[in-house]
């Protein structure tokens, strides 16, 4: 098994390199966005093009570049295993503890609920990459195709 391949696994049988926050595009975009804006003087037009019926989204704007502001910050170099992802993931602990590479190796998958937090994002994309990882091992999974 190649190091690389097993740094972008996480714990959970997600890969880093499927991340929206690895990839670091939707950061970057937020980030552009949020200086263009800033020099366009957005804020100014935004708030005089609410007034009107077709435009009364606008008021919202403040909040849209707030949340840009937070897009920003979902930006995860690191990996899971290299102390990037939620710092709070139950999942990473419980595999540190057991002594496992990833849940792949635990037999009490099937029923785990520390992987429940995932599926309102990932459905059940990393029990599928489970499976994968299962069959094919991470250098398999990594050149396969993954779910997200």
């Amino acid at each position: 098994m190649e190091q690389e391949n097993l740094d972008v696994t996480a714990y959970s049988g997600l890969c880093c390199l499927d991340c929206h926050g690895h990839a670091g595009k939707i950061p970057d975009f937020a980030r552009d966005l949020r200086k263009e804006l800033r020099t366009a003087h957005y804020e100014k037009f935004a708030e005089s093009i609410s007034a009107y019926p077709f435009a009364k989204a606008f008021v919202h704007y403040p909040e849209c570049y707030e949340l840009l502001g937070e897009m920003m910050k979902f930006r995860c170099t690191k990996g899971c295993r290299n102390g990037g992802g939620p710092p709070f993931c139950k999942i990473r602990k419980c595999c540190q503890e057991k002594n496992i590479t990833g849940c792949w190796e635990c037999d009490m998958v099937d029923q785990c609920e520390k992987l429940d937090f995932l599926k309102p994002v990932h459905a059940d994309g990393h029990l599928k990459n489970i499976a994968i990882i299962r069959k094919k091992g991470i250098d398999g999974f990594i050149k396969g195709k993954r779910h997200w």
